[in-house]
């Protein structure tokens, strides 16, 4: 039960459209039950930091490329890293890693119609030590990026420590870089992993797992609330749609699936972490916002049984769980 609902919550690349009647254990790259609970327990009882990784663009050109590589150097007052693991600073080191770009693999015209390069920001949360922010988002980009030209930047400048990261789209053998939404969550998986293993502890929990229903804020957004520029009216939109719905009403379904599947557990550690998983599912914006709908439809079906069968029913205040759609 761990292994096939987990999956949905945890693994979506690789979740099951329509699960065996008896989910094999054995399948290669398939994650354990083990796994699982530890990725469960991190979540909900721990409430482990969540890692934060966005595409904030891309360079249409040298010119635009070149620009990006000012900004997230401060025009060479921070050091810069390659994909060779040098790190200088300086105009000069600036200029000399625009041009080897610019000429390396095909030509980089000055302005382009397509996209020559990605812009990744990796970021944790205040607190977390800035150097292995830069040692997992360096491990990151060598598994990852490993057929690409790159260059890194540490800001810990601001309020939470990041890696300004940007990526040639054409690798080395001249396949180009196209991210999709499957490899933008493999993407954060790999963050997360690398800081795990420098012994920070860190998750990168989907949104419709967590039940988050906000839209995340553009760089510029984020740059100008920073910066007390955006009224107190210009809020986090709130997602919404087909695709919101499906996909959170499905991490709801599978929370439930596994709350009661450690319920009926006989180790106690099992019955206390369902415990965490009703009171993390049952804090989040998702539940909160559709409580009031399973309120009404659960008061309409109570209606509608025989009164003798009402009166030997208990009276829920509000929906629990095991509630699903």
């Amino acid at each position: 039960m761990l292994v096939q609902w987990g999956e949905r919550l945890f693994f979506p690349a690789s979740r099951i459209i329509k699960p065996d009647r008896t989910p094999r254990l054995n399948i290669p790259n398939r994650p354990s039950a083990a796994l699982i609970r530890q990725r469960i327990a991190a979540t909900v009882a721990r409430r482990a930091p969540q890692v934060m990784m966005k595409v904030t663009g891309g360079g249409r050109g040298m010119g635009a490329i070149a620009a990006h590589f000012r900004y997230i150097c401060k025009n060479g007052q921070l050091r810069i890293e390659d994909d060779r693991g040098v790190a200088r600073e300086g105009k000069e080191a600036m200029h000399d890693l625009a041009e080897q770009w610019r000429v390396s693999g095909s030509l980089i015209p000055e302005a382009s119609h397509r996209r020559e390069a990605f812009n990744i920001m990796l970021s944790m949360p205040h607190g977390t030590d800035a150097q292995t922010v830069l040692k997992a988002a360096r491990g990151f980009a060598r598994r990852e990026l490993r057929d690409h030209h790159y260059v890194m930047v540490l800001h810990e400048h601001q309020a939470n420590p990041h890696v300004h990261l940007s990526v040639k789209a054409e690798s080395i053998d001249g396949k180009r870089l196209n991210p999709r939404k499957t490899d933008l969550h493999r993407w954060r998986e790999t963050f997360a992993e690398k800081l795990r293993e420098l012994g920070v502890e860190a998750e990168a929990t989907r949104q419709a797992s967590r039940g988050a229903n906000r839209r995340d804020e553009r760089i510029w957004q984020v740059k100008a609330r920073q910066q007390g520029r955006l009224s107190l009216s210009d809020k986090q939109q709130v997602k919404s749609g087909a695709s919101y719905e499906r996909s959170h009403s499905g991490a709801f379904e599978a929370w439930a699936h596994i709350k009661k599947a450690l319920q009926a557990s006989d180790v106690p550690e099992d019955r206390e972490l369902a415990k965490h998983i009703v009171r993390f599912v049952s804090e989040s914006a998702y539940f909160k916002e559709v409580a009031p709908r399973l309120q009404r439809e659960a008061a309409r079906q109570d209606k509608q049984q025989p009164a003798q069968v009402q009166s030997q029913e208990v009276v829920k205040t509000r929906p629990s769980v095991d509630l699903e759609r």
